[in-house]
């Protein structure tokens, strides 16, 4: 399982032209779900979405994580996260999860987080969505559980 996150001072997320989900300070986790993802992988990504550790103490050092800090949390599915892009010009996407199996891990994420953090928001599995963010940092990481 990928998470791409992106420290930010807020983030909103559109569908159809409709505000659907918003944060403010916190991580927008971008969540690529491959074909070997289970539920443990959904446990191990959200304990790095929750504990690791890149938001500034109070010396100006990354030494927080976003439930030490109190920071929300917008989860987005993005399976593109999960292609293959080592030969030629195109993505290919053997390496990702069939759409209804990652659905399934996607919203126990979903779940997961929200029973065991303050504020989480989430887009729609497979939906066209528009996200709109302002950096923090920037700081931006590649995860993977």
């Amino acid at each position: 399982m990928i998470g791409l996150i992106q420290r930010v001072n807020w983030s909103r997320l559109t569908i159809g032209g409709e505000l659907h989900a918003e944060i403010n300070a916190g991580l927008l986790a971008l969540v690529g779900i491959e074909k070997e993802d289970s539920s443990s992988d959904v446990d191990k990504l959200l304990r790095k979405l929750l504990c690791y550790r890149i938001f500034a103490d109070e010396e100006g050092k990354m030494n927080l994580g976003l439930k030490e800090t109190g920071g929300e949390l917008l989860l987005v599915s993005q399976f593109t996260l999960a292609a293959s892009t080592s030969k030629g010009l195109r993505p290919g996407f053997s390496s990702a999860k069939p759409p209804d199996q990652a659905e399934r891990l996607f919203d126990e994420l979903v779940t997961k987080a929200s029973q065991n953090h303050g504020t989480v928001q989430s887009g729609v599995f497979g939906a066209d969505m528009q996200i709109a963010l302002e950096n923090n940092g920037p700081v931006t990481f590649l995860l993977r559980s």
